[in-house]
C-alpha cells in the first residue's frame, strides 16, 4: 500500500518589532504676552476667562511695562483680588519663578480666593486652566504649573514668609497685613528684579496709609487711588442703599471712596491716636536729663515687644523709641538696650517672667538678673485684661511719642482690635490675636506701671503743652496745631 502524503508544515517567520517614534501627548498652547512653545492642541489665551475693566488696565500696563513696585488703593468690590489673579497666572509664564500671593492670613486667603469666585460664579483659581496645571497642592494653597513656576498662597501672620525666593508677591489687604513682612520680602524682589502690589482698601492712618503717602511722589512706584466716582463699578445709589441699610457715612467714605479718616473697625485705640495726631503729640521729641524706663512684653513663641520712655515731671510721659524682634533670645534684648545708649531707669516684665521653668527651676526673670544683670519689676497678674486696656486709654492724654522711633509701635496700637464673630456677624469682647498684639500688650503693661490701677485720675491742662521746653521749631509749630 502506498504511504499516505503528509502535510508539510510550514512555519511562519515573525517579522522583526516596527520601532515607532515616540507620539507626542497633545497639550494646551499658551499665549501670554511672551509666546511659550508647545506641541499643537488646543489654544489657552492667558490671561483666562478675564477682560480688564478700563480702569483695572493702568495697573496691569504698569507691571508689563517694568514698573516694579505699585500701589493700589481701591475702593471695595473693584475688583482687586480678580485684577491680580490674573497679573500672576500671566506673569507665571513669562518668567519661571515662585509667586505669592499674601494676605493677613493663610485662613484670609482660603477663604477670598482659593476657595473664592466673583459675583458670576466664576471661581478665581479657574484663572488658572487645567491645561498649563501640572500639580495642586490643596492643603499648602499652591499650584505648580506645566512650565515649572509655582503659585502659592499665603499668610503673612507666619514666620514661613521669610526664607523664601519670590519672584512676584501681591499683598492684599495689606492695611490689615504685619507691615514687617514687607521688610523681610524686599531684599529678595531687590536682588531677582521681581514685583510687589499693595491692594487695598484703606483702614486709617496706619501703615498702609504710611506707604501710600512715602511713595506717592515717587517715580519708581505705581500709585493710584480710585473710588467709586472713577470707576462707576458701584453707584451712589448702591452706597446710599448702605446707608440706610445701617452702614454708617464714616464707614461708607472709607470703603467706597478710600477715606483714610476712618480708620480700622473695632480698633481699641482709634480715638485716642486721633486725639494725638490732632494735638501735635506724634512728632520729633528731644531727650530730657531723665531716665529711660522700659515695657516689654515677652515672647516665647511671639515676638518681644519693647516700648522706651521717660517721666517728664508728674503729668507728661514721653515715649522715645520702641523695638520689636522675633526669634532671639533675652541676651539679644539686652544688647539692644546697651545699643541705644539710653540710661536706663526701671524695666517692667509681665507676671510670666517669674514662672519657672520645669527643667532648670529659674525664672526669665532670673536669668535676666543673674546672666545679663537686668533687673525686671514684674508686674502682677491681671484679672483681667479690660482694666488694662482702660488704663492705656486714660493714659493717652499724657503721652507724646517720637514719630519716626515709634512708628512701628504707633502702627501695633492702630492694628490692635476686638475679635470678630464671623457667626454672629458682631465684635467679640476680646482682642484679636495677631501681630499688632505685641505692641499692644507692651504698651498696656507700659500704661500700668505708669498709672497704676489705683491712681486717681489726673486733668490734663492742655496750655502745658505749649511750653518752650517741649516746642519743635524744625518747621515753625510748637506741640498744638
Amino acid at each position: 500500500m502506498p504511504k499516505p502524503k503528509t502535510k508539510k508544515k510550514t512555519v511562519k517567520k515573525r517579522k522583526a518589532p516596527v520601532k515607532r517614534k515616540p507620539v507626542a501627548k497633545k497639550c494646551a498652547k499658551v499665549i501670554p504676552l511672551v509666546p511659550v512653545s508647545a506641541p499643537a492642541g488646543p489654544t489657552i489665551r492667558i490671561p483666562h476667562n478675564f477682560e480688564p475693566r478700563p480702569y483695572q488696565v493702568p495697573l496691569l500696563r504698569a507691571i508689563d511695562q517694568g514698573t516694579k513696585r505699585a500701589i493700589a488703593v481701591w475702593h471695595r468690590r473693584s475688583g482687586k483680588d480678580k485684577t491680580c489673579v490674573n497679573l500672576m497666572a500671566k506673569k507665571a509664564f513669562e518668567r519661571v519663578g515662585s509667586y505669592f500671593y499674601y494676605y493677613p492670613t493663610a485662613a484670609h486667603g482660603r477663604k477670598a480666593i482659593w476657595d473664592g469666585m466673583d459675583f458670576h460664579g466664576f471661581k478665581f483659581m479657574h484663572h488658572f486652566p487645567r491645561e498649563i496645571i501640572k500639580k495642586i497642592n490643596n492643603q499648602e494653597m499652591k499650584i505648580e504649573l506645566i512650565n515649572g513656576s509655582i503659585f502659592q498662597i499665603m499668610g503673612t501672620d507666619r514666620a514661613e514668609v521669610v526664607g523664601m525666593n519670590p519672584i512676584g508677591c501681591i499683598f492684599s489687604e495689606y492695611s490689615l497685613q504685619n507691615p514687617a513682612s514687607w521688610n523681610y520680602i524686599r531684599p529678595i524682589l531687590l536682588e531677582n528684579k521681581g514685583f510687589a502690589v499693595f491692594i487695598y482698601t484703606p483702614r486709617g492712618m496706619n501703615h498702609g496709609y504710611q506707604l501710600y503717602q512715602h511713595n506717592v511722589n515717587n517715580p519708581k512706584w505705581f500709585t493710584e487711588t480710585l473710588t467709586i466716582d472713577d470707576t462707576s463699578a458701584i453707584t451712589h445709589q448702591d452706597v446710599k442703599e448702605e446707608r440706610e441699610a445701617g452702614m454708617s457715612d464714616e464707614l461708607a467714605q472709607q470703603e467706597f471712596y478710600c477715606s483714610w479718616e476712618y480708620g480700622l473697625e473695632g480698633a481699641y485705640y482709634l480715638k485716642q491716636i486721633g486725639q494725638a495726631t490732632r494735638e501735635g503729640r506724634i512728632t520729633e521729641i528731644p531727650m530730657i536729663d531723665a531716665p529711660v524706663h522700659t515695657a516689654w512684653d515677652l515672647g516665647v513663641r511671639d515676638a518681644t515687644a519693647i516700648w522706651f520712655w521717660q517721666n517728664d515731671g508728674p503729668l507728661w510721659r514721653n515715649v522715645i523709641d520702641y523695638y520689636e524682634n522675633s526669634g532671639e533670645g533675652l541676651s539679644h534684648y539686652v544688647s539692644i538696650l546697651k545699643t541705644k545708649g539710653y540710661e536706663y531707669g526701671d524695666h517692667f516684665a509681665p507676671h510670666d517672667a517669674e514662672r519657672r521653668e520645669a527643667f532648670s527651676g529659674e525664672s526669665l526673670a532670673d536669668r535676666a538678673k543673674g546672666e545679663l544683670g537686668l533687673n525686671f519689676e514684674v508686674l502682677p497678674r491681671e484679672p483681667s485684661i479690660d482694666p488694662g486696656i482702660e488704663a492705656v486709654r486714660a493714659i493717652f492724654p499724657q503721652c507724646r511719642f517720637h514719630a519716626e522711633r515709634c512708628q512701628e509701635g504707633l502702627n501695633s496700637l492702630r492694628n490692635y482690635q476686638k475679635e470678630w464673630n464671623e457667626k454672629h456677624q458682631t465684635f467679640n469682647l476680646k482682642p484679636l490675636h495677631n501681630w499688632a498684639s505685641n505692641g499692644a500688650d507692651a504698651f498696656r503693661y507700659f500704661a500700668r506701671a505708669t498709672r497704676g490701677f489705683q491712681e486717681s485720675e489726673i486733668e490734663v491742662d492742655k496750655s502745658q503743652w505749649r511750653e518752650p521746653h517741649y516746642r519743635h521749631q524744625e518747621h515753625g509749630q510748637g506741640w498744638m496745631l
